[in-house]
């Protein structure tokens, strides 16, 4: 379910087709089983809790996607504030460990930016491995000037290395964040129930409104999936903070 989830045009059509598939379960339930004179009122009351609570599962489903979007939105700019950081106060260590570590921070750039815009699942390992390889070779540098000359001014340029490293773990964590599969069950399960009652108030079998409920849920879905998706969707978090960083360290 994971894999559909990162693909929002498949989560429409999935969702269009079950949802509209359910009204039809419901008219044909209707056509089995009509609805008494008596119980009409309880249907009416029951499709409009039902409504009213899918709506809201809706909502705050779109709220968590919206949260961790400006969240994964916050820490590419906090990351590209770290390493510009880094770059400038490597200028207190020795010059030979000031001018490898400032080779190793802008390869590092380049790989964190190809870390937003690549979607390869095999390029984001190699990426991922050689971004570890970077942090590593970075860290050791800056570990061995601290331990040569303990000074103020180097202690310093450890803090601001460890900004770096940190902001690209919580980078990683905020792109792992996603909406929880059982809120999706949830919802889903939700919006097949209210489509199947909505289909079984039907009073004739083929008027087009009974088509609306599906298609609006479902276009829901796959806005919700598209922004929850970091990779798979159009609204992508565009990391300008590191292209404007890159541009003027290329400079």
């Amino acid at each position: 379910m994971t894999r559909i989830l990162n693909v929002p045009l498949v989560v429409f059509a999935s969702s269009l087709v079950a949802l509209w598939g359910s009204v039809q379960i419901g008219i044909v339930v209707r056509r089995l089983r009509p609805v008494q004179d008596d119980e009409k009122d309880d249907l009416t009351l029951v499709i409009n809790a039902s409504l009213t609570l899918m709506a809201l599962i809706i909502g705050f489903s779109f709220s968590m996607a919206v949260s961790r979007y400006d969240q994964r939105k916050n820490y590419e700019e906090e990351e590209a504030n770290a390493i510009g950081t880094e770059y400038v106060r490597v200028d207190l260590l020795p010059t030979a460990d000031a001018a490898k570590v400032r080779q190793w921070l802008t390869q590092y750039l380049d790989q964190r930016l190809l870390f937003y815009t690549i979607r390869d699942a095999h390029q984001l390992e190699q990426i991922d491995s050689e971004t570890a390889r970077l942090q590593t070779e970075m860290w050791s540098t800056v570990q061995s000037a601290a331990t040569e000359r303990p000074t103020p001014a180097v202690a310093l340029v450890v803090s601001g290395m460890n900004d770096v490293l940190n902001r690209q773990g919580y980078t990683q964590a905020a792109w792992w964040n996603r909406i929880p599969v059982g809120v999706w069950s949830l919802m889903i399960a939700l919006a097949i129930c209210c489509s199947v009652l909505v289909g079984y108030s039907a009073n004739r079998r083929a008027s087009p409104v009974f088509t609306v409920v599906p298609f609006v849920v479902a276009i829901a879905f796959f806005l919700i999936s598209d922004i929850d998706s970091p990779r798979g969707g159009v609204i992508l978090v565009h990391p300008q903070n590191l292209i404007s960083l890159s541009q003027s360290l290329h400079k």
